[in-house]
């Protein structure tokens, strides 16, 4: 795992960073080789509105920016998860997007959620700083391998060849359905089918979040998935590309 830190962001880039209504206060970030995945987190606090702008309408502006600036470099078909959090408000609690194509994560899907934080307090982060943090999973092109050139099948049409391969349908609490599945085909259990099927998993999945105690309520990224890791203790999850 390699960590770097970028110190000033706005100095090599300040004709961009000028036109950002939102100052970047520091930004670092991870990398995950074994995940293929890279962890990235920003320190920011928005730029004040105009006298005339009405601060709702200046904070979707501001959001929408963001977004835009996070996934500018990411490729559509990776997935990547977000978070953020006020860090001058302990009450606050933090609001997240679950994982989901790059090409998904639209400017107006992450203003729906945080819209309903915002509803009560129309000022909400404008004068706080605000931690972001957003996973990016790469995932594999043409036989399986990142790289921008490949022959073979699609994961897509070996997905639905392969009986070896499951995809995961589930719109919500998507991470621990995939355990649960996972689970079930280690241990020969008879639900496995229906589980691959995306049937009977409500009730494993709830005793699995109750028991390991993650919430995955504003979504599951990697700092779920080592606590998950942490409860499994008798199996060992592996993300990887193949």
């Amino acid at each position: 795992m390699s960590e770097v830190l970028f110190s000033d962001r706005n100095s090599p880039e300040s004709e961009i960073t000028e036109r950002l209504p939102f100052y970047i206060l520091s930004e670092t970030s991870k990398s995950f080789c074994k995940f293929n995945a890279t962890g990235r987190s920003l320190l920011i606090k928005f730029k004040p509105p105009g006298e005339e702008q009405e601060p709702t309408t200046y904070l979707k502006e501001c959001i929408t920016s963001l977004t835009n600036y996070l996934v500018d470099d990411v490729r559509d078909r990776n997935l990547v998860g977000l978070r953020i959090r006020n860090t001058e408000n302990v009450q606050d609690k933090a609001v997240g997007i679950t994982f989901r194509r790059r090409d998904q994560l639209k400017p107006d899907v992450v203003w729906s959620i945080l819209g309903k934080v915002v509803q009560s307090n129309a000022r909400f982060g404008l004068s706080d700083r605000l931690e972001v943090h957003l996973d990016h999973v790469r995932m594999p092109a043409g036989n399986g391998k990142t790289a921008e050139k490949t022959k073979g099948r699609s994961l897509d049409v070996m997905s639905a060849i392969k009986k070896s391969i499951v995809v995961v349908k589930a719109a919500f609490l998507c991470l621990a359905h995939a355990l649960i599945i996972a689970m079930a085909r280690v241990n020969g259990d008879p639900k496995y089918a229906s589980y691959r099927d995306g049937k009977c998993l409500k009730k494993p999945v709830e005793v699995l979040l109750n028991a390991s105690g993650v919430d995955l309520t504003n979504g599951g990224c990697l700092k779920e998935l080592e606590h998950f890791q942490n409860y499994l203790s008798d199996y060992k999850i592996i993300v990887m590309m193949v």
